[in-house]
This record gives structure tokens, sequence and C-alpha cells, in this order.
């Protein structure tokens, strides 16, 4: 399905953020689901209907490239289109436009079973979701996180011939480089898989010998990775030194200590660090917990853990991580902003039509104000809120 609105029309904003500057009194002219021009408000021809907006920030919708759930539900735990759409519905009001719905470790047939929801959600024309993230079962047990134990396992070549045969527009895979066999991250990336390193106790040197045969990326870095030593990098400290990698983290304010968060983004070359959600079913729902692998899942105190105290994924959307980065880290905002959308659009080589606010690119974006409390969304244009006035 296309989008529905034809005819252009105008966002009227108090202040834009295109990706890189803020722009006060312009226009955003939509028209078929895409960006055909941004003007200056004074110059905005009569007889366009018009948006206007009521103050705040309108900036490039938010792209997550990690999802495990939202709206009470789990993707891994009920692979069905239904879920897809519960979760990225959810997501949306957290300025989320853009998603990759992520699974859990598991056996090939239920991780199968998922790829083919995300696969009908996106043939039943569900924009808002961008591919899919493979997140297992690759791992290196000891660093598993809440990925249950009895479904860790090592890569076989039937593995890798499926994911290779996956046609989504973009599909990431996290593994432990340390865990398969040397041309298998080639193979990978062969296929046009994005892949990252996540889950892993590697050396320094085993993911220096992973990025030369084309790892491009860190899945929650510092979460479930060998850490930084004096005489072993381990994966945090190949993922700071390599600057052409990226690198996601949870900005959560329980995943990573701020201080860290403000280390990679000063280490890292400009566009290399993402905000990720690495949300779970809590999102957007009133429920408490949730349960994965039958296990319970409970929300305390803003963070989610399983009966050991591991944590198990964020209870957060987008806005959420942007305010902290902001706000907590002390990132500037307009970087913060980067970081939600830009950079990961970079990330996944859809930069020419995500990310942006700019003519030609997709009319996705997100309206929030001074709170950073998220008023409107817009996916290929289609806009959805209950706050921000009609077209007239």
């Amino acid at each position: 399905m296309g989008p529905a609105q034809v005819e252009p029309y105008a966002i009227c904003c108090a202040t834009l953020f295109d990706g890189e500057h803020f722009i006060p009194d312009h226009c955003v002219i939509v028209e078929s689901g895409k960006i055909s021009d941004i003007i200056p408000l004074a110059s905005l021809p009569n007889g366009i209907a018009r948006q206007q907006l009521r103050g705040g920030i309108l900036a490039p919708g938010f792209i997550d490239l990690q999802v495990n759930g939202g709206g009470g539900v789990m993707l891994s735990s009920t692979p069905i289109r239904e879920t897809v759409d519960t979760m990225t519905a959810a997501h949306r009001r957290y300025g989320t436009t853009g998603m990759l719905p992520t699974l859990l470790s598991d056996s090939r047939p239920k991780q199968q079973a998922c790829v083919r929801a995300v696969q009908d959600a996106l043939n039943a024309g569900n924009a808002g979701v961008l591919g899919v993230h493979i997140e297992g079962p690759f791992f290196d047990l000891n660093k598993r996180g809440a990925h249950k134990a009895s479904k860790i396992r090592e890569p076989k070549a039937v593995d890798i011939e499926w994911l290779c045969s996956l046609e989504l527009p973009s599909v990431i895979v996290t593994l432990a480089p340390e865990h398969v066999l040397p041309g298998q991250i080639r193979q990978l990336a062969a296929a046009g898989i994005h892949v990252c390193a996540g889950h892993s106790n590697a050396s320094y040197q085993e993911v220096v010998d992973a990025i030369g045969e084309g790892l491009r990326g860190f899945t929650h870095l510092y979460n479930a990775m060998s850490p930084l030593t004096s005489r072993e990098p381990g994966v945090v400290g190949a993922a700071l030194d390599c600057p052409t990698s990226w690198v996601g983290i949870i900005a959560d304010g329980h995943h990573v200590h701020q201080a860290s968060i403000r280390i990679a983004h000063k280490v890292k070359p400009r566009g290399k660090v993402v905000l990720i959600s690495d949300a779970m079913a809590t999102v957007g729902s009133s429920e408490g917990c949730f349960e994965i692998y039958g296990e319970t899942i409970k929300e305390k105190e803003g963070h989610l853990t399983n009966a050991e105290g591991v944590l198990a994924g964020s209870a957060i959307g987008m806005i959420d991580a942007v305010r902290i980065a902001t706000e907590i880290v002390g990132i500037p905002m307009d970087e913060s902003l980067r970081m939600a959308a830009l950079y990961p659009a970079e990330f996944l080589q859809r930069e020419t039509e995500l990310g942006r606010i700019a003519i030609g690119f997709r009319a996705d974006f997100v309206h929030f104000d001074n709170t950073f409390k998220v008023l409107g969304t817009w996916v290929e244009g289609q806009h959805q809120t209950h706050d921000s006035p009609p077209l007239g």
C-alpha cells in the first residue's frame, strides 16, 4: 500500500531540524509520501493545504535498529504480522517512524517464522518496517545476557545459506565473531547483510579479523561483550578503535554509564554512534511484565530484569534515548537527533532516502515539544496524532 496523501500539503513549523541545522519559520511540502520542497513560511503560495504546528520541533523520524517488542507483545514470542503491526504502532508514540523488528536467539524454524512475520507486515504495507534484525543464536555462552543458554549454538552452513537468502530491504545479523568459521562473515557481508558483533567474548585481534571480513558494527556497545582492559582491549576496545565501524548504545540510564556514552561519542568519528532502544514488550504498554522463553521479565524502577537479576532489554522508546543523551549525557540536541535518525540511516546505507528532511526523501517526521513529548509523527506523509489540528 502506497501513501494515501497525493495532493501536496505544507507542514508549517516554528522550528525545523533538517538533520544538520535548526531552521526557523519554514514549511515542508509533502507530496505522494515524499518531500517535494522546503521553503520559508513567507513564501508559501496560497491554495495549498496547510498543517500548522503550534511550536515544538519537527525533525527526521527516528530509526530504531533494535526493537524486540512493544505494545505488550514480543516478536519472538508471537511471530505473526499482527505482532509487528502492534510494535510499530506502539513505537510511533515515541517518535520511531522506521524500525528493524528484532528476534532473539532461537531455533532456525522459530527464527524463520519471525522473519516471515516481518515480511508479511512489509507486504501488507507497513511502511514503519525497514527490515529485520536477527540477534543470535551464534553467541558466546558466557556473554548471552538474557538469551536462553539452550538456544545458543554454532552456525551451520545451512544457517548461513538461509541468512544470505533473505530478501528484506535491510538485514542486521548480530553474532559473536569468535564463534563463526573463517569466511562466514565475508559470505554474509557479500549478501548485503549488515554484520554486527555482540554477545561476544572475542579478543581484540579476533574482532579486527572479523572487521577485515566485513563486520560493520557493534550491538549495544559495552553490554554483553569483553571489556577494554590494559593488556587485552577486547570487543569494546576494538569497537572504539576501529574508525569505520558503527556502535549502537542503549541510553536508558541503566545499561551504560553516562560517562561511557560520552567517551564513545568523543572517541568515535562523527556519525558512528547510534542510539537504539533494545525495547521489550512493556514499551507502549500498561503491563509491567512479559515472558521470553517462558520466563517472566519484570520492570522495576525503569529497567527490566529476569529472575537472576540480568538486564533483559530496555523499557524506553527512542524519544527517551534522545532526551537522556541530551539532558543527562550532555550531547547537543542536534547531535542526539542525528544519532537517532541520520546515523542509523547511514549504517543501513539508506541515507539517500531516510534520516534527513530534504527534497526527495521519505516524508518521515517526528514533532515534539521542549519537554521531549512526542506530539505527532508522519510515515510516508501520513500523519498520526490526536494533538495537532487536521489539514485545512
